[in-house]
């Protein structure tokens, strides 16, 4: 045992004294700004460029000097050493107990400077070496989908694991033609895709990108910057530790590697900590500097009509114009095209904008000395955007009216009210047919106190049925106002009269006295309460889930305080909502009677402190899994349904069946908790499944659908303050759709219908074969089933289509795409997919 532990420390003896410092023979700087270094060389070593205390660069000698660089800008002479390590006894740089040599033999699957471990070239590499190997990684001009800024350029994806310890840094270069997303990387090498220890969900995805005009910090044409995911902001430490490794692992580059805070939490990261990268060698470039010489960017490619007019800074134009830009606006309302004189790039505000209406938009310098743009100011135009050039003319109101007509709805509706029901009711005596005077809202949570739920889970309370609505508003006389509104010709023909006259009905009728016996019902209800309650008073309307309408998110709910009063004061301020400027106009171009449109409330005691609150779908539309409910969750009050666009969600597929740690996954942890803690630990998750499975069982019951396997319930569920769950609503996903005539869903099998990317960021490109012409459209939905957007594609020809969806600025979180296909007999079939917005 002596003899062996002494030939042990022999050993590691011997390694430590075989590498020595050498003496730098030349210093000089080349034309590009890279080191040029030189040291005596001697065949039987290898050298080692160090700088900062950290290898960077391997080279075997040849003749009488070793010449060692590094591909990055140059660092000052006293930050660098010259190595030198026997080639009988090699090094671990990388310490990943694979020597030196035997590395460098294993090109490129291993390098002596990245700790990656080999994986076949068909997924991807450790190191980068030249120029052609970058070309066989990477998506080539034409042929990246994923993403509109990205279809012209060249672009390698990467994945980094273990970036909170700079010295165990490790990155892959992914053969991107071959793995199109970073999770489909992650599980073909086996890195585990869900929270168990290292995993998908800490570790870097980053982007690689070749910008062949831009100027490089050497002066020559020809940039790489990298960048990470959206709601990623890693700080200037981990930024210059990726530079480093990139670096390291690129040896191709002349210092032409830059860094791209691309997305806003990225920029707000950078600004603050702007003076670390300006005292660096990090170039750091923003989107607008990758324009710089550019005359057109077709941003969205389509078409619109409206009025050309040039705006001035804070006119609000109407939704029927085409605005001309010369500053980039802070806000943007709905319009019908967008020309901007200075430029703005695919993630501007003013782009997601044009992206999530489906308008024209482009950068055009110089627009207005161009003849064809300034000669029509002021004149209804027609306005197109194509990918090299643009389109405007002149155009008659006719086409403007059929364009904007095409996308209504054909008929008008008219939701139903039932106005017999003429008293407060508490919840336990509403029943589920009841919804036509109470809205689906009241009547839903009133249903499910009757399913032997513990007391706490459904929480109890009143509904106002519409009759309410109805009387107070024929007391004050407001329908015939509304009326003499709705005919009013500067109420029709000018928007900004539209939102005045709307807030000053809306602040009439909060100030509105009630009638005597309204006043009595409303105290008698707020009296029934325990003393010292918030009450929450909930709109619940009869124009939600109508067909092609869901209207969800459309109106006010607001919490009474003890404080306020008399609860008529609350009353009054949902029944105002109704008549909020984006629920009229969304009312009105979906053809939806406004003087039969009605509203309820439902009433019961406030959620204070919520400790999470989440969405539950019955099933996996997002990710299509068998088995399985999905399960949204945030922490405390930060709502999933209407989330803040830094907040990331946990995403849970729960297992219909069974119970404990084996029955549920986690796809994604939220961002707002320490540690990566679950938002809903075990516990409640075996308590919701039951509940989940409760539901769905009898509304499909309830609903007539018990054999259809597309119905499923969303459910919103809180944590209170007290630890416990509670259920606050409950509706069939997205049924409305379900209602219309001559439907029929269809498997996505059955249209060979593919999303690519999915996960996505900002768009992705739909693919599907059609057996025969139909009118196409595609409807966007978010886990309570609100339609986020709609796009329709016109009449496609049979054969195989591709269509774009672009989410714009929609927050990350799962959705639901619905595709949408009318034939010429008027039968609709339509499909189903997930959509997932990192």
């Amino acid at each position: 045992m002596r003899s062996t532990l002494l030939t042990v420390l022999l050993f590691i003896s011997g390694c430590c004294l075989a590498q020595e410092e050498v003496p730098i023979v030349s210093f000089a700087i080349s034309a590009e700004g890279t080191p040029r270094l030189e040291v005596a060389n001697e065949a039987d070593f290898y050298y080692v460029l160090f700088a900062e205390g950290r290898a960077r660069t391997l080279v075997q000698g040849d003749g009488q000097r070793a010449v060692l660089t590094e591909p990055l800008a140059a660092l000052p002479e006293a930050a660098y050493t010259v190595h030198r390590y026997p080639l009988a006894t090699p090094a671990d740089l990388d310490k990943d107990g694979v020597d030196d040599l035997t590395e460098l033999t294993d090109f490129p699957s291993r390098s002596p400077l990245n700790a990656a471990r080999p994986i076949a070239f068909e997924d991807g590499v450790a190191c980068i070496h030249d120029r052609s190997a970058f070309d066989e990684l990477a998506f080539q001009p034409g042929e990246s989908t994923e993403n509109e800024r990205l279809r012209n350029l060249e672009s390698v994806k990467f994945y980094i694991q273990d970036n909170d310890e700079p010295d165990s840094m490790r990155v892959h270069y992914m053969h991107t033609e071959n793995h199109e997303a970073h999770v489909e990387f992650a599980r073909a090498i086996g890195i585990p895709t869900q929270a168990n220890g290292n995993s998908f969900l800490e570790d870097m995805r980053g982007l690689l990108i070749y910008h062949p005009e831009v100027t490089a910090p050497s002066g020559e044409q020809g940039v790489y910057t990298f960048e990470f995911q959206q709601f990623d902001d890693y700080t200037y430490d981990i930024i210059q530790q990726t530079f480093d490794l990139l670096g390291a692992t690129l040896p191709f580059l002349r210092n032409n590697l830059a860094y791209l805070p691309l997305h806003r939490r990225a920029v707000a990261r950078y600004n603050v900590e702007r003076a670390l990268y300006d005292a660096s060698r990090i170039p750091v470039l923003l989107e607008g500097d990758l324009y710089e010489g550019i005359d057109y960017i077709p941003l969205n490619l389509t078409e619109g009509y409206g009025r050309l007019r040039l705006m001035e800074i804070g006119e609000r134009p109407d939704p029927r114009d085409i605005v001309v830009f010369e500053t980039i606006p802070n806000d943007l309302p709905r319009v019908g095209g967008i020309i901007t004189t200075v430029v703005q790039t695919p993630l501007s505000h003013v782009n997601l904008r044009a992206l999530q209406n489906n308008v024209p938009n482009a950068f055009i310098r110089d627009a207005l000395d161009i003849e064809a743009v300034n000669d029509l100011l002021d004149h209804i135009v027609y306005y197109r955007v194509d990918a090299d050039t643009f389109a405007l003319r002149l155009a008659t109101p006719d086409e403007v009216d059929a364009h904007y007509e095409a996308l209504r709805p054909d008929e008008d509706q008219f939701p139903p009210r039932d106005l017999s029901v003429q008293q407060i009711t508490p919840l336990d005596d509403i029943t589920f047919d009841q919804s036509i005077a109470y809205g689906a809202k009241t009547s839903n949570l009133a249903t499910m106190r009757s399913f032997a739920f513990p007391d706490y889970l459904i929480p109890d309370g009143f509904g106002i049925p519409f009759y309410f609505y109805d009387e107070f508003m024929a007391f004050n006389g407001f329908y015939e106002r509304v009326e003499t509104m709705l005919a009013a010709p500067d109420f029709q023909a000018d928007f900004s009269i539209q939102e005045q006259m709307l807030e000053e009905l809306r602040d009439d009728i909060e100030d509105a006295d009630l009638p005597q016996w309204m006043f009595d019902a409303l105290a008698l209800a707020q009296e029934s309460f325990p003393e010292g309650t918030n009450i929450r008073c909930r709109s619940s309307t009869n124009n939600e889930d109508l067909p092609g309408f869901s209207g969800a998110g459309l109106y006010d709910s607001k919490t009474h305080n003890t404080d306020e009063g008399h609860l008529g004061k609350t009353i009054k301020e949902v029944f105002a909502s109704l008549w909020n400027f984006r629920a009229f106009t969304e009312r009105e171009f979906y053809r939806i009677d406004h003087l039969q449109a009605a509203m309820g409330v439902l009433m019961h005691a406030n959620f204070k402190e919520e400790r999470a609150n989440g969405v539950g779908i019955t099933a996996d539309p997002i990710y299509g899994s068998g088995g399985n409910y999905y399960l949204n969750t945030q922490v405390g009050e930060d709502l999933v349904t209407n989330p803040d666009n830094f907040s990331i969600p946990e995403e849970i597929l729960l297992a219909i069946e069974g119970s404990g740690p084996t029955a549920y996954e986690i796809i994604r942890r939220s961002n707002l908790v320490p540690n990566n803690d679950q938002v809903m630990p075990l516990a409640y998750l075996d308590e919701l499944r039951g509940y989940m499975r409760t539901i769905h069982e009898e509304f499909a019951l309830l609903f007539d659908a018990v054999d259809e396997e597309s119905f499923s319930m969303d459910i919103e569920y809180k944590i209170d303050s007290t630890d416990r769950l509670a259920i606050k609503q409950a509706r069939p996903w997205i049924g409305f759709l379900d209602q219309q005539t001559s439907t029929e869903q269809i498997a996505p099998s059955q249209l060979q219908l593919s999303i690519y990317p999915n996960p996505m960021v900002q768009d992705a490109v739909i693919s599907f074969e059609l057996p025969q012409n139909v009118e196409v459209e595609s409807w966007l939905f978010d886990l309570t089933g609100r339609p986020v957007k709609r796009i329709q594609h016109g009449n496609l020809p049979a054969g195989m289509q591709q269509i774009r969806l672009t989410v714009g600025d929609l927050p990350p979180a799962a959705y639901v795409l619905r595709l949408r296909l009318e034939h010429g007999s008027g039968k609709i079939d339509f499909t189903t997919v997930r959509v997932v917005v990192q």
